[in-house]
């Protein structure tokens, strides 16, 4: 996402081929990425690669003013495909999700998109991103009853403050072996180690952009951002390392995704597969925030005072 916008083009190429030589072939992207510049980057530098790397992409949000310029209807996606084959100069992309659910597109539609996407070889996995657990499910069965394509992974956003993914997305992936690449794994920033209860943003993205003032707003984040800080000083880890390990640690994980904007900022985050965090230590990070109540609202079921497991 960083591509063309707080990286200019070198910024990006040095940052591509700091991951290339870490081992990284991984890369994720989306239309609406800088308007387009980024996927646009990104075609540039996988040329001489293309067969070594894994390429992701998205459609959903706009990419114009027109009332179909964005969604999930077959004219949108269509259209979509192929402007990011365009931009990314490949004839396929391996990775490609729905990036939102659409509450206007019957999912079977949405699903038809897809799988004729794939059986003309300009996808070759469908995966969805921001969808409810009971969304994919529901995507799941359509796809099954139909003979259809079914999504192989989800896109969710993970982290230490941002852990409603737990209750039934993570759950429900292990159980349909999906693949889960989680985003914003340190929280917009929030996780960086810079902040704390007196340390707060003046300026960055947590405190220019609305989104983000939204989705982290509240000082128990805060609380939380200190007290992960000073854990991950006490082991001797960075905090962007230990945030992105811990993310990693669920089993439900695939791999979390990291971004950055600069050389120095990348190495940090790329040290933490460096970092094997055990089931007790995933734990004692874990307490640092308030466990999401279960699916149920039966925070009971977490203690000893229930009706019993099975």
């Amino acid at each position: 996402m960083s591509f063309g916008g707080d990286a200019d083009e070198e910024t990006s190429t040095q940052l591509f081929h700091q991951c290339r030589d870490a081992g990284v072939n991984l890369f994720d992207c989306a239309d609406v990425y800088q308007n387009g510049r980024s996927e646009e980057i990104l075609g540039t530098l996988i040329r001489d690669c293309r067969d070594e790397v894994v390429i992701t992409s998205k459609a959903y949000f706009p990419i114009g003013d027109g009332p179909n310029d964005r969604g999930a209807s077959r004219y949108h996606i269509m259209r979509s495909v192929e402007g990011s084959l365009r931009r990314l100069r490949t004839d396929h992309i391996d990775l490609y999700y729905v990036h939102r659910f659409d509450d206007f597109t019957a999912i079977g539609d949405m699903l038809t998109s897809l799988d004729i996407l794939v059986r003309s070889g300009k996808i070759r996995y469908p995966a969805v991103s921001n969808f409810a657990a009971w969304q994919v499910e529901k995507a799941l069965g359509i796809a099954e009853r139909r003979s259809l394509v079914a999504p192989v992974a989800i896109q969710p956003m993970y982290n230490l403050v941002k852990r409603q993914a737990e209750v039934e997305l993570l759950p429900m992936a292990e159980a349909n072996t999906l693949g889960v690449i989680p985003y914003s794994p340190l929280g917009g920033g929030l996780l960086s180690g810079k902040y704390g209860i007196k340390d707060r943003p003046t300026t960055g993205r947590l405190i220019e952009s609305k989104m983000l003032q939204a989705r982290y707003g509240g000082d128990h984040v805060y609380d939380v951002a200190e007290r992960f800080r000073d854990r991950a000083r006490q082991w001797g880890y960075h905090p962007v390392s230990l945030a992105i390990a811990w993310v990693g640690s669920h089993p439900a994980v695939t791999s979390p995704l990291i971004g950055a904007r600069a050389p120095a900022q990348l190495e940090t985050a790329l040290q933490s597969v460096e970092i094997d965090l055990t089931p007790a230590e995933r734990e004692q990070i874990s307490a640092l925030s308030p466990a999401p109540p279960p699916a149920t609202d039966r925070n009971e079921e977490y203690t000893k005072y229930n009706f019993g497991a099975r």
